[in-house]
């Protein structure tokens, strides 16, 4: 075939434009998105249970949710939140079930349960992960409330109307409701107790089938219609009327209004009162393709809508998307320049035009791949572009390499092109198999971290696949074409003078190996000394490891926190004291910067992600900055400068300022401790928070066990009985009159409203009046104030009880400036020298690690065991190949010298070793073991022409030195745009070019001194030697 392909005159080309056809036309048809889809893996069950405490939902609700999954198969964990009038249970799936058999199991089992309490309402069964945030518009208007949220409907369905766009979701409002308040002095006069009012204007609101009719050949359907659905219709509604005539109306007794169900459930843009439209995608769509939609959309209805009403965008998920294609561009043809310069200086124009030209075959023939695979452009897989432009073109590399050195030898193009290429033929293959090997045992990556990593391996399996295919089927057509043209020039006088400056470091190359191999023992116990030494530098934290790098994006948050209970007002105040901190804070920046460098300000009030909770006491101010790649500020100092203002208010339980997470990995600081006593899991919590206040660099510290609202409980007087009132009376009228009775629910155009009777929020507000509140006995219709059946008692529990797996459970959660500390030192210091005393102290609790350490771990776990496995595929082929169980070590020896430079190289410029880091040496494994097969076929090759071990170790250094030479030159040079990319974005990448740009130039410089001494070493032992003679007359057979 290859013989095949390198003499027919269109074969290779024609094989190279299929490759660019396919890959082009597939291109369009591969989505882009932020990260690729984890697979979906938990279902939530909600249940409303309106005016419960946390308590009570955790008994009535969690409680029996529990018990019922408790047999479900493939459950890895299950956590319920109890809330203030809200149970939620989340169900997490193990990674081998099948989720649609577990969709069914939980919903038979939630169906069954028939335990809870009577006033909650049906749960909710929802799957989560099966959408993602694109963008959110921004809609502004001087409008009440209640006609903003119309017009984002309208707009809503607009969009969804004249674009692709999937889903649209409104945010800043909650439930539409139509309230109907009654003052309890018309209660009192009129004998009417809410129930009672509900119960009336529910007679005179129907709307309901009544049957069929036939007459003659025609068939009616009747159908009974007296809905009253506007203000004006419902407070005509005669509520009671009198003997005489006298009638008397809703309006009369009760004041209409329509609203919200939750009027803190709002947003604020930029200071004005918004509605947002969150643009979100389904695992088939495309990011950007919907953002460049919307945009359209935008300028369309802007010029709809009235002046006074503006669209603005923001929260764009795909900015960092765009960031990153616009960084690989960049870098891709930086590196591809300097590998071209590389193979220019040891080959000439023509020649290097054909070796570099594999890289964009190769990339577009494996889009054509990854497109049927379902792989999306996204943030990890242009990570593995970016690593395979470095690891890609060695096969190329060593084929050319080999058919130049045919050439110098007097052989025709031709002769050249097929001998070189069959030369190495098998060792290139058994490199791919090597590469392969480890690239395959990536694949088994664990956790959810795991996977959205495996698919670096996907990308790169295809790519190295790809590249083969092109190194022995076009490119020595490529070859023989350009040999055979240059074959009939001359070559120029730089040509001569590099070849002979070349051939002269050859020589001093030989110089060194012949010195190296008579000390030979001395130079492998220095290496050995250099590895342990670069251990020893991980190890004891000189070089330090942090499962992720800090990347910076363009959103800051500040998540404020105040004391249960407090007032929408309240909480309002806070939040525009935190604005104008951070306009007073970012004035000298943007002196600095020469712009503005808060392009928005968002405040969601009700929403705080790391309350777990709801309510007018929480907010979160989220700012849209200036871009990453132009800031000349970092998020850091800002973020510093802002919680030193923040600090300063008096009042807030917490204030949180960072900037939110993207991906999978949790929060640095997340540790669980366990146990059934509430108190004495947030006393253990308040210890373990002032010990974690002592390390420099952690903030944000927070519990998520706080004091809920204060409470009364009611306890009936002995006298209750007697004046005909009992628990459940008393019960049911206070619900009515602080929760509302819920009349009906009805639909005006496309959104539901519900019609509720409650007591005015004058009476609610009201102490005393809460005292007084008129019970109405049920048979006389008397009015009774409430102190004379009940003793209130005020007291006071906590805001969320949360359990994991049947046991209640807190949670502490904090960051950690890597610039001035390391996460995985402070929890180690921390397991090391406090927690034996708080199990001491505490010994009914337990305690554990969680976010990111421990999905960091579990990644990291899976990637030594793919590591090792990896190995030892390697070994088993290699072992194969040589028929040694020897050789295939002095093979693999090449892999800890490329961890030398690894770990020195991170040392050199200042950076932690990361996940990032790890998967480059990983991949980086599979790359430097090339160059050792090669080198130790060659010495075999000139043992069995009959050199001696010294000799033909010696000659295959001399042999393979431009060989290994260029591979290293062109992957370093691949990788350098990176490594010095200035970039906020590349931060993330900069750990990985690290690893493979200073482990291929450790191992570079030692592989061709270490293997010679090895195998003259071996000879020493006479393991060589006998194996020489063997393969002797294994070949003469």
């Amino acid at each position: 075939m290859i013989r095949f392909f390198a003499g027919h005159p269109t074969a290779g080309n024609l094989l190279m434009v299929l490759f660019l056809a396919l890959g082009l036309m597939s291109l369009p048809n591969i989505q882009r998105e932020t990260f690729p889809e984890i697979a979906q893996n938990e279902v939530r069950v909600s249940v409303p249970y309106k005016g419960a405490t946390p308590g009570d939902v955790e008994s009535g609700v969690c409680k029996p949710l529990e018990d019922a999954v408790d047999g479900i198969s493939f459950i890895l964990e299950t956590r319920c939140e109890a809330r203030h009038s809200i149970g939620v249970m989340t169900l997490e799936m193990q990674g081998d079930g099948s989720f649609p058999q577990f969709l069914d199991d939980v919903k038979s089992a939630v169906d069954a349960i028939n335990n809870f309490p009577e006033s909650s309402e049906l749960p909710v069964i929802e799957e989560l992960g099966r959408t993602q945030n694109v963008v959110t518009l921004a809609l502004m208007a001087d409008l009440p409330r209640t006609e903003l949220k119309t017009l984002a409907e309208a707009v809503k369905q607009r969009m969804l109307r004249e674009t692709n766009v999937p889903l649209v979701e409104i945010k800043g409002f909650s439930d539409r409701r139509l309230s109907i308040k009654v003052p309890h002095y018309n209660l009192r006069q009129f004998g009417l107790s809410l129930q009672d009012i509900a119960r009336i204007i529910g007679q005179q609101n129907v709307d309901m089938p009544a049957g069929d009719l036939t007459v003659a050949d025609k068939e009616y359907q009747i159908r009974l219609n007296d809905e009253k659905r506007s203000i004006a219709t419902l407070g005509d509604l005669i509520v009671i009327r009198g003997a005489r005539g006298a009638e008397v109306r809703l309006r009369d007794i009760a004041i209409i209004e329509q609203g919200f169900e939750v009027e803190e459930d709002q947003v604020s843009f930029n200071g004005q009162p918004a509605a947002f439209l969150t643009v979100l995608k389904n695992s088939r769509d495309d990011s950007l393709n919907i953002l460049d939609e919307v945009k359209v959309f935008l300028d369309a209805e802007q010029a709809r809508l009235p002046p006074q009403v503006k669209l603005e965008l923001t929260q764009d998920f795909t900015s960092i998307i765009q960031d990153r294609i616009n960084m690989l561009g960049t870098n891709a043809w930086q590196g591809l320049v300097l590998v071209f310069l590389v193979m220019w200086l040891f080959f000439g124009t023509r020649y290097a035009f054909w070796v570099v030209m594999g890289l964009p075959v190769s990339f577009l023939a494996s889009a054509f791949v990854l497109s049927h695979l379902g792989v999306t452009i996204n943030m990890l897989s242009l990570v593995a572009l970016l690593l395979a432009l470095g690891i890609l073109m060695d096969d190329a590399i060593v084929i050319s390499e080999s058919i130049g050195s045919q050439l110098k030898l007097g052989k025709e193009p031709l002769d050249a092109v097929i001998d070189g290429t069959m030369q190495v033929a098998q060792g290139v293959f058994s490199s791919f198999l090597t590469t392969l090997c480890v690239f395959t045992g990536l694949l088994a990556l664990k956790g959810d971290i795991g996977q959205i990593l495996v698919v670096i391996p996907i990308v790169l399996i295809s790519v190295i696949t790809v590249s083969l295919i092109e190194a022995f089927f076009i490119l020595p057509n490529h070859l023989f074409h350009s040999l055979s043209h240059r074959a009939r020039g001359s070559e120029g006088a730089f040509r001569v003078w590099f070849d002979a400056r070349f051939e002269r470091s050859r020589v001093m190359l030989d110089r060194w190996v012949a010195r190296l191999i008579r000390i030979r023992y001395g130079f492998v116990g220095g290496v050995m000394g250099l590895l342990i030494i670069s251990v020893s530098l991980l190890l004891s934290g000189v070089v330090k490891f942090s499962p992720f790098p800090n990347v910076e994006g363009d959103i800051l948050q500040a998540r404020l926190i105040m004391p249960t209970g407090t007032s929408l007002q309240r909480t309002d105040a806070v939040i525009q004291q935190l604005v104008d901190d951070l306009r007073s804070v970012a004035k000298p920046l943007e002196s600095r910067q020469g712009e503005p460098v808060l392009k928005a300000i968002t405040v969601q009030y009700g929403q705080n992600i790391d309350a777990f909770e709801t309510g007018p006491h929480v907010a979160t101010i989220s700012v849209d900055l200036l871009t990453a790649e132009l800031r000349n500020f970092s998020m850091v100092e800002l973020q510093r400068a802002w919680l030193a203002k923040a600090q300063q208010i008096r009042g807030p339980w917490s204030i949180v300022i960072k900037e939110p997470t993207i991906g999978p990995a949790g929060r640095a600081i997340e540790i669980q401790i366990q146990g059934d006593n509430l108190d004495q899991l947030a006393q253990a919590a308040h210890d373990l928070q002032r010990w974690l206040n002592g390390y420099p660099g952690v903030s944000n510290l927070l519990a998520d066990l706080r004091p809920g609202k204060p409470e009364f409980t009611l306890h009936l007087t002995e006298g209750a009985y007697s004046l005909g009132v009992n628990a459940e009376t008393i019960g049911a009228q206070l619900r009515a009159a602080f929760q509302g009775v819920s009349v009906l629910e009805t639909y005006v155009g496309l959104e539901s409203f519900d019609l509720v009777v409650t007591l005015s929020e004058g009476a609610k507000a009201n102490l005393a009046d809460f005292d007084n509140f008129p019970i109405i006995h049920p048979g006389t219709g008397a009015t009774i104030p409430l102190s004379q059946v009940a003793e209130v008692v005020p007291t006071r529990s906590y805001s969320r009880i949360h359990r994991i797996d049947g046991q209640r459970t807190l949670t502490v959660l904090g960051d950690i400036d890597r610039r001035l500390n390391n996460t995985g030192e402070v929890l180690r210091d921390v397991e090391a020298r406090f927690m034996p005393d708080l199990r001491t102290k505490y010994p009914d609790l337990s305690i554990s690690f969680k976010g990111e350490v421990a999905e960091g771990a579990e990644t990291q776990g899976s990637m030594k065991v793919a590591f090792l496995l990896g190995m030892l595929g390697i070994f088993l082929l290699l072992s194969f190949q040589f028929r040694s169980y020897v050789e295939p070590f002095m093979v693999m020896v090449n892999i800890p010298l490329a961890l030398i430079g690894v770990i020195w190289g991170h040392w050199l410029l200042g950076l932690d070793l990361t996940m990032p880091s790890l998967l480059g040496f990983v991949s980086l494994a599979g790359v430097v073991v090339n160059d050792s097969i090669l080198l130790v076929e060659f010495v075999k090759r000139r043992i069995r022409s009959g050199m001696s071990v010294h000799e033909a170790a010696a000659k295959a250094s001399h042999d393979r030195y431009r060989a290994v030479l260029l591979t290293s030159l062109t992957t370093v040079a691949g990788m350098t745009p990176l490594l010095f990319e200035s970039s906020l974005q590349a931060q993330v990448l900069i750990p990985l070019a690290t690893s493979i740009v200073f482990g291929m130039v450790s191992s570079t410089i030692l592989v061709l001194f270490v293997v010679p001494c090895l195998y003259c070493i071996l000879e020493d032992f006479g393991w060589a030697k006998a194996h020489s003679q063997k393969a002797v007359k294994a070949s003469s057979t």
